[in-house]
């Protein structure tokens, strides 16, 4: 890793890490929205329907998630975690990307949910479980890419 410094060394990383995530949320937020009106009106079918519900209820626990980390970023601070805050910002960063251009609105269900494991790994503040989310995070992007 050089001279990176380790991901989630400070309260001030987490708090960064928070931020991403309310951004994130946003952004689910947004392409929800863009899905429903680009139906103009029309019957949306069962499964787009069932997937902007769940993209929808995904975004408000994300959101309840960055803001308990907001809260209690000073607690959740990793000695060593062996990624670098650039590292999961870009990954983060990435994921919201995909978020925002995808076209099939149910790859985004994907995205959502490995940015809330990531969430809830970062409130456990054990390094096994962080680690474990943000390789899975780096699959869903690695996915997605693949389907466009």
């Amino acid at each position: 890793m050089g001279t990176e410094t380790q991901g989630l060394a400070s309260a001030a990383e987490i708090e960064a890490l928070a931020d991403q995530m309310s951004r994130i949320a946003d952004e689910i937020h947004k392409r929800v929205m863009k899905e429903i009106k680009s139906h103009d009106g029309a019957p949306v079918n069962d499964a787009e329907q069932a997937a902007a519900r769940a993209l929808l209820d995904d975004e408000i626990l994300l959101r309840q998630r960055a803001d308990g980390l907001y809260a209690d970023a000073a607690t959740y601070v990793v000695k060593s975690l062996a990624v670098s805050q650039q590292q999961l910002i870009a990954l983060t960063t990435a994921a919201a990307e995909k978020i925002r251009n995808i076209d099939r609105i149910a790859a985004v269900t994907g995205l959502a949910g490995a940015l809330l494991r990531l969430a809830a790994a970062v409130a456990t503040g054990n390094p096994v479980p962080i680690v474990a989310a943000v390789e899975r995070l780096s699959k869903q992007v690695k996915v997605v890419n693949a389907i466009g």
